[in-house]
């Protein structure tokens, strides 16, 4: 099994940015999933950000967040990045990583096996 763990999640201001990070852990390696990101706000549903492709190389995002978000991963440190910029109050959510054992991204929550526990991002007026 895969056990997922988010961190870097906090409180900025509009216009600021972050960095979170997903590291995996257990029995396969994260080079061998694609992985994702979600959010989730109150009140809606979980919805996708981005993801990155089992090999790397390619990305997929959200239209919301093209051009503000990037997707990077580290197969050596198992760790899936995600870079936000120009953060908006809209961005405000729980922020989770999740993987799935194949070579491309989907853009459905139910198609991913591995969920992490989620890191709060909280963007402020």
């Amino acid at each position: 099994q895969v056990q997922l763990v988010e961190s870097g999640g906090g409180l900025v201001q509009t216009g600021g940015s972050l960095r979170l990070s997903c590291v995996a852990s257990g029995r396969t390696f994260s080079s061998n999933y694609a992985m994702a990101w979600f959010r989730q706000a109150p009140g809606k549903a979980r919805e996708f950000v981005g993801g990155i492709s089992r090999n790397g190389f390619n990305t997929d995002y959200a239209d919301s967040v093209k051009g503000r978000f990037s997707i990077s991963r580290d197969s050596a440190k198992s760790t899936m990045y995600l870079q936000m910029n120009s953060l908006k109050p809209e961005d405000t959510a729980i922020y989770y990583c999740a993987t799935r054992p194949f070579l491309s991204v989907s853009l459905f929550s139910s198609e991913y096996g591995h969920w992490g526990q989620g890191t709060q991002v909280t963007v402020s007026s």
